[in-house]
């Protein structure tokens, strides 16, 4: 388990699909842990296995205090509620956009060791998992933003102090106990 470099905007791993998981092995079971453990250090609520430069369509979460991740995705929208929020990504430190996502979704795919999972989310779990499954098909958040929005953000970002990194390593703070 280790704090892994996140990949930043620009980075071409963050454009391309993600191929599905074939094994559930103890490889797969480091994987989600350094995305735990990432994810975590880095104080987001989501983090997809591209962003840490592994094309493996696999990624966790921390939403409302539940933590949990899984493997070859898929997602259905329910209902025809939308909302649009500020949304942020670790691949796209220190900024956020007005992006508009599906207020509920159903989300199943598989755990480590290749157990069904089923999740179903409202807001910003529904959120995070739109965002993360949306990386491991090669789309970055702002990729959905309406023309006008996007050539803002992307005009924003350009002067962002980490372009021309490949990636950036959060912090790991060191429990006192």
């Amino acid at each position: 388990m280790s704090v892994t470099p996140i990949r930043l905007l620009g980075d071409p791993v963050l454009h391309r699909p993600a191929a599905p998981v074939v094994d559930f092995d103890a490889e797969l079971r480091g994987l989600v842990a350094d995305l735990t453990e990432t994810m975590h250090a880095a104080g987001g609520a989501g983090l997809a296995a591209p962003q840490i430069g592994v094309g493996l369509r696999v990624f966790t979460w921390y939403v409302d205090g539940e933590l949990g991740h899984l493997v070859n995705p898929s997602v259905d929208l329910v209902g025809e509620e939308t909302e649009e929020a500020p949304e942020g990504c670790l691949s796209i430190p220190g900024y956020r956009f007005d992006c508009r996502r599906h207020l509920h979704v159903v989300a199943t795919g598989w755990n480590v060791h290749g157990d069904p999972v089923r999740v179903e989310g409202s807001h910003l779990l529904a959120r995070a998992v739109q965002h993360e499954v949306d990386h491991l098909d090669g789309v970055v958040f702002v990729d959905r933003l309406d023309p006008e929005a996007r050539a803002a953000a992307l005009a924003e970002l350009a002067e962002a102090e980490w372009q021309g990194m490949q990636a950036w390593v959060p912090r790991v703070e060191v429990s006192p106990h």
